[in-house]
């Protein structure tokens, strides 16, 4: 091995040094970009580390109902998946990359075997605005994104996955993950051109679903799609290349993910880490969910009486959300109630919710008004909404999910 000692590097039309090395082994440099992507904010996934989980830690519910930003989508099922949050086991690659949680998929009991509208599969969703001020020329074939994951199945096979641009013109990205070893951690890498098809909006509308897909039936397959290249989108069948069977027709079987990255240029680079408040706070944009402590007094959020059955209030979300009206959903009507005078409880509660985020898209204020079946209120008194005392497992639940 050889090594070459420099004082420095400059470009020979350069009029200084892009690195400048020291006598410590240490050097200065002029950094401009990674990979040809930002130096920081590089990844465009939300929660990609898998460790934030605000409304369960595992659900068999279709659609967002475990880990942040993470879709579980199936169809066709004898017994439906479950999606769930798990620890990333010591001394393995990637926990010692910093990687703590994964996101694992069990799969269910299917007797019929795998029918061709049968489905798995985990989605992220990015806005449309993110693609578009990325800084990827996404219009050109000669600019890049990278996307990059660790896999790990209790079966050994073949595993299919797709990016697919969901605005205006619709084209999807087919790829394999290559054959894995049970039980063994792989780390996945895709290197995905721009296309003149493409079409991302500068608004707040899904723009790219990143799909990972443990088992799609041959109505929403096709072995004429060819792999690693962009081709125009038919639904349903042409998702990706026909999937092998093993893992679906497994009885519980599991497919684990984390570390997913999507950057722009042409490297996959250290995964960016984010901090817990950090990546929290991203997720909320989506989703903002409030937990019951199971106690008394378990306030949420105080609110100004307008008269003998109504409260109002003005709650202001952690981050201003993606879009207008909140979904709300809440674990059981009788868990909430309007706390009252000497600690009253007053139960249950129905909602109806306005904002005036359509006039202003950087306020993040959402006008609640609570409503009571009785009418023990006094006009122009303070009332909390609350968590009825020592209610266990109960949750209330805003969601702008795309």
């Amino acid at each position: 091995m050889s090594t070459l000692k420099v004082d420095a590097i400059r470009h020979n039309s350069a009029t200084s040094d892009a690195i400048t090395t020291a006598a410590d082994g240490t050097c200065t440099a002029k950094i401009t970009s990674i990979g040809g992507g930002g130096l920081s904010h590089r990844n465009l996934i939300i929660n990609g580390a898998m460790n934030v989980a605000q409304r369960a830690t595992s659900s068999t519910a279709n659609g967002y109902a475990a880990l942040d930003r993470y879709r579980n989508v199936y169809n066709g099922t004898d017994e439906a998946p479950t999606q769930s949050q798990v620890d990333v086991a010591a001394g393995t690659t990637p926990y010692t990359l910093g990687f703590r949680k994964a996101l694992r998929v069990t799969n269910g009991n299917q007797t019929s075997g795998a029918g061709a509208t049968d489905g798995i599969e985990i989605w992220q969703r990015i806005e449309s605005q993110n693609m578009a001020c990325s800084g990827w020329n996404y219009l050109s074939s000669s600019s890049f994104v990278t996307l990059q994951f660790w896999i790990k199945s209790s079966v050994a096979q073949n595993f299919q996955g797709y990016v697919l641009n969901e605005d205006t013109s619709q084209n999807t990205f087919p790829f394999e993950t290559g054959s894995l070893t049970a039980n063994t951690w792989t780390k996945v890498t895709k290197v995905i051109p721009g296309n003149s098809n493409l079409t991302f909006n500068n608004d707040s509308g899904t723009g790219l679903r990143v799909a990972i897909v443990p088992f799609l039936g041959t109505d929403s397959t096709s072995n004429s799609l060819s792999l690693d290249t962009w081709a125009a989108y038919n639904h349903p069948s042409n998702f990706t290349r026909d999937c092998t069977t093993t893992w679906y027709t497994t009885n519980d079987a599991t497919l684990e993910i984390t570390g997913l990255q999507l950057e722009v240029g042409p490297v996959a680079t250290p995964f960016e880490h984010r901090s817990l408040g950090d990546e929290l706070a991203r997720c909320q944009r989506y989703c903002v969910q409030y937990n019951s402590n199971n106690a008394s007094r378990d306030f949420i959020m105080p609110a100004k009486v307008l008269d003998g059955d109504d409260a109002d209030t003005a709650w202001q979300p952690p981050v201003a959300p993606r879009t207008t009206y909140p979904t709300i959903s809440v674990s059981n009507a009788s868990h909430l109630c309007l706390n009252y005078g000497n600690n009253n409880n007053e139960a249950p509660v129905n909602f109806s919710s306005r904002d005036n985020t359509a006039n202003n898209p950087y306020s993040s204020i959402v006008f609640l008004n609570f409503d009571l079946n009785a009418s023990p209120l006094t006009t122009g008194d303070m009332v909390f909404l609350a968590f009825v005392n020592n209610t266990s497992g109960g949750y209330l639940r805003f969601e702008w999910e795309l």
